[in-house]
């Protein structure tokens, strides 16, 4: 039994141990309650703006300012400018290391203050996108799906008494994004629209069939050269190749014969390679060169693949 609740002697005392008793109890619930509460809400935050001025710095207070208790995770800031291609794979390589709840926050945007929406997204895997409607969330549709999307027009959602042109990612974006991070009922951002009617890359999704398969170049990787393919490995691994092979490909017009290997150094220098990337796809690259500037391929561009035999 309890010795919170062995007889007392007087009435004083029993008054006391109850007080005592009660103290305790309300710790106990305390800590577990503090055991058992989720960790911080979480925005993961992207721009084009770059961090020369105060434009990330001010969107982020707009945030806290709202939501002061959620974390902020930069992605990056340093999309190519305008480049929605870009965002879109950033994105896609991102989204999948995030648990269910993550707001994404992203502002690429090249036509604000235009007829664009604004949106949210909420992806099949229970994850959060406020962004322009520009496409940007493309790769990670076809990848994860999307379940519903409400445009945004409820002004509760935004600051200002009247809205910049032309900085939608505080007067917005950052809001919203805080407000979903809050808990706030994301419905009532304003109305919704089909899947459907969502903006699109012109991208089409790898796909594998009896000849081979055909996918996209999308992207290069940074200052590299390497080429960023929209192909999972799975999907590569299905026509039959290992490693150490040479490989057929036909990237635009040009075709080449390049080793599948584990990493750059497993060919001699300055020769191409296909490898599987740090974000699980099909990369092509030349070690310790760059193989867009070798073999001037410039983003988007057709790839195929043969089945291994053909």
């Amino acid at each position: 039994m309890n010795s919170c609740w062995r007889r007392p002697r007087s009435a004083v005392q029993r008054i006391a141990v109850v007080l005592v008793c009660l103290l305790f109890s309300a710790a106990a619930t305390r800590g577990s309650a503090a055991g058992s509460q989720k960790y911080p809400p979480t925005i993961v935050f992207m721009t084009d703006f770059g961090v020369v001025d105060d434009s990330v710095a001010i969107c982020r207070g707009v945030m806290y300012g709202i939501m002061p208790t959620v974390r902020i995770v930069d992605l990056t800031h340093q999309v190519t400018p305008f480049s929605i291609r870009d965002g879109a794979r950033f994105l896609y390589g991102a989204t999948p290391y995030f648990p269910e709840g993550t707001v994404f926050v992203v502002v690429v945007d090249p036509t604000v203050g235009s007829t664009r929406k604004a949106i949210v997204a909420h992806s099949k895997r229970g994850q959060f996108f406020v962004l322009p409607d520009n496409g940007v969330i493309t790769l990670v549709e076809q990848r994860d799906g999307i379940d519903a999307v409400h445009e945004i027009t409820n002004a509760n959602w935004m600051i200002g008494s009247k809205l910049s042109s032309t900085f939608h990612g505080r007067d917005i974006f950052s809001p919203v994004g805080a407000h979903l991070a809050r808990g706030d009922d994301w419905t009532t951002v304003g109305p919704e629209m089909p899947v459907k009617d969502l903006v699109h890359l012109d991208l089409k999704p790898a796909s594998v069939d009896e000849h081979g398969l055909n996918a996209m170049v999308i992207a290069t990787d940074g200052p590299f050269g390497n080429l960023v393919t929209n192909i999972d490995a799975d999907q590569f691994l299905k026509l039959g190749y290992q490693r150490g092979q040479e490989v057929p490909v036909k990237i635009g017009d040009k075709e080449l014969k390049m080793k599948f290997v584990r990493t750059f150094s497993d060919v001699p220098l300055k020769q191409p390679l296909l490898y599987i990337d740090s974000r699980g796809r099909l990369g092509v690259a030349v070690n310790q060169g760059s193989f867009a500037a070798t073999y001037d391929i410039r983003p988007p561009a057709t790839l195929f693949i043969p089945r291994a035999g053909q």
